[in-house]
């Protein structure tokens, strides 16, 4: 069953006239076929020497594809007065189908009611008929043209085309920018433009794809408009606009694809119904489909022939989505490959033309031309990438497809073109330092936190040193999460692996700083006592290092990240010199250690208070050490992506 009958199922009849018209005038020209068909078969039975006629043009004309019928008049022959036809039943079966096709435009209570129940006489008449074999009187009935001496099924076809032409004749054709239109009032025109203005817009993502033929005509006090979309047979957008509402009707076998295009409408002001489920013979192989209505009040015509032409504009993002969603889940996960489809569509990018520049093929060719160093056979994308950072690579690689195909760009152009987009993309992330430097973002925090702690006064404020604790705790343990996913990375790839071991050393500077926040709530609680003067000021010098240290590896992450073989002397020297005050940062905290033990032994006689400012103290300068060891290391691995250069 074909799409026309997908929109009678939506209740727009009128719509179809039009289109049942030509389907029956193309059955009429296939029946005339089968029937010169018969009548060779007989021919050649009469007299089986004589040469059957070859009636390939007039199958290859009529638009009929079945090979067995070239051979069926050469196939028969006589058994007494009986005519054998092999695959007679599967004939009758295409006479009795077409037949219906030609009587389906027909005014049911109209003065065309007598045709259509000669027609429905002629199917059962067709279907009764019983094996391979016809009588003289069954052959007669079916293929004599002439009248009065009773009616026959060519007779009725006959009569069929000469009403079915004068349908035609009557329905006033025109076309709007591409829309087939009927019998519009004036007021329709210019909103049929409208819709058209949006779909013509974005037309030619669709590339060679079948689809989008638009049919309008008027319906009582309303425009309808019609657009088939695609092939599928359940694929269909109904619109109906009366006075200044646009009421949508849309069917489609994919759920997924109905909520997408539901967030799309909605996005230009559609009210949707809540989508309900359907079965009907035929459709869609007897299999659920879905359907929706959206509703648009306009204020003005202006704004009315926006929201159309909004419609019209976003028609071609359904074709082939469900393909391009499956291709893309190769590489991300369903939620990000439907949220890469919306945007590109939000971009009047779409996916088409990624599809035929050959889709997952591209995004493994780039991931393969990188090497073994970034991925692995069985790699996904936002494993590697990151589930964002994959989703916005994707969205250009789709939006580059499109722009590069529509410059007439070869598909291996476009693939060249794909890998150089990944490259970039990598060297964008500054790939493995963002992670180190969004751990070292952590451990800033929590000095930053420390030393304002102090410096208001919050070791001795039980409630603000207990709220710093509880943020300490949650940033520590996003910075062990990062360690979790470095070391999952560094599984699968190899290149990760010291960037690893350093962001484990990194951690224990994040585990130190969230001990001393514990440390300092205990302070709080009641182990202060003696902390002013001498002890507070060493104290806050202690965490005033500390704090710079961590502002220290921040930077030297950063320009980490940039340096190659093509880096600048100044480029090099600012690293070293980053680095370098890590370390001096680690010798001055051994210093001012020994400064808090002594102004703690001199001031301080609580035991309770001497011992937790002591720890307190030490997890400060451990932080240091720790800072010292991962500066370290992150030279050394510097200097190897640089080939020992610096």
């Amino acid at each position: 069953m074909d799409k026309v009958d997908v929109v009678a199922s939506l209740g727009q009849e009128q719509l179809l006239r039009p289109a049942w018209i030509t389907a029956a005038l193309a059955a009429n020209d296939r029946l005339k076929v089968y029937l010169s068909l018969l009548q060779a078969a007989q021919a050649h039975a009469d007299q089986p020497t004589t040469t059957s006629l070859d009636f390939s043009d007039e199958l290859s004309s009529a638009g009929i594809t079945s090979p067995w019928l070239k051979d069926l008049a050469a196939t028969a022959f006589r058994t007494g007065r009986l005519l054998n036809i092999p695959e007679l039943p599967r004939l009758a079966a295409m006479l009795r189908d077409d037949l219906l096709t030609m009587a389906r435009p027909l005014n049911k209570g109209t003065s065309e009611a007598a045709l259509t129940e000669r027609a429905s006489d002629w199917c059962a008449w067709l279907e009764a008929l019983n094996g391979d074999t016809l009588d003289d009187e069954q052959l007669r009935a079916l293929t004599s043209g002439k009248r009065g001496k009773g009616d026959s099924f060519h007779i009725l076809v006959m009569d069929l085309h000469k009403t079915l032409n004068h349908m035609a004749a009557e329905l006033s054709d025109d076309v709007v920018d591409g829309a087939h239109v009927w019998q519009l009032a004036k007021q329709d025109r210019p909103r049929v433009a409208a819709f058209m203005r949006g779909l013509n817009r974005t037309r030619p993502l669709k590339l060679d794809h079948p689809g989008l033929d638009t049919a309008a005509t008027r319906d009582g006090e309303r425009l309808l408009l019609q657009n088939d979309i695609g092939t599928n047979d359940a694929h269909v957008l109904v619109i109906q606009v009366q006075d200044l509402r646009i009421t949508l009707t849309y069917s489609d076998l994919h759920r997924q694809r109905f909520g997408f295009f539901q967030n799309m409408l909605g996005e230009i002001g559609a009210q949707w119904s809540m989508p309900e489920a359907r079965t009907s013979s035929g459709l869609n192989a007897g299999k659920a489909f879905f359907v929706g209505t959206a509703t648009f009040d306009s204020k003005d015509e202006e704004s009315l022939h926006r929201a159309l032409e909004g419609i019209g504009s976003r028609i071609v993002f359904l074709i082939d989505w469900n393909r391009a969603r499956k291709r893309l889940v190769q590489f991300v996960s369903k939620a990000s490959a439907v949220a890469i489809l919306s945007e590109t569509a939000r971009r009047e990018a779409g996916h088409m033309a990624w599809l035929v520049a050959g889709a997952e093929r591209l995004i493994y060719g780039a991931m393969q031309a990188l090497g073994s160093d970034y991925f692995h056979i069985g790699d996904r994308l936002d494993q590697v990438l990151g589930a964002t950072p994959a989703e916005e690579f994707l969205i250009e690689a789709l939006s580059l497809a499109s722009q590069s195909t529509q410059q007439g760009h070869s598909t291996a152009l476009i693939g060249d073109e794909t890998r150089l987009l990944l490259v970039r993309h990598l060297q964008r992330r500054r790939d493995e330092f963002d992670l180190l430097s969004e751990h070292a973002a952590y451990c800033h925090a929590l000095a930053e936190g420390l030393r304002d702690a102090l410096a208001h006064g919050h070791h001795l404020k039980r409630k603000a040193a207990d709220k710093l604790a509880e943020r300490a705790k949650e940033w520590e343990h996003q910075a062990d999460l990062m360690v979790m996913r470095s070391r999952s990375r560094a599984e699968l790839q190899p290149r990760w692996r010291p960037f690893t071991g350093l962001i484990e050393r990194a951690d224990d500077v994040a585990d130190y700083l969230e001990e001393a926040t514990f440390l300092l709530s205990l302070i709080a609680e009641g182990g202060h006592e003696g902390w002013k003067g001498e002890v507070q000021e060493a104290m806050l010098r202690l965490t005033d290092e500390v704090l710079n240290a961590t502002q220290d590896h921040v930077k030297a992450l950063a320009i980490a990240g940039t340096l190659n073989d093509q880096s600048t002397a100044e480029d090099h020297e600012e690293f070293v010199a980053a680095l370098w005050r890590v370390l001096n940062a680690e010798r001055r905290c051994d210093l001012l250690l020994r400064d808090v033990r002594r102004a703690l032994m001199r001031h301080v006689s609580d035991a309770i208070t001497l011992n937790l400012g002591t720890e307190f103290a030490l997890a400060l300068e451990r932080s240091t050490d720790a800072l010292l060891a991962t500066g370290f290391g992150l030279r050394k691995l510097a200097f190897s992506r640089m080939g020992g250069s610096l």
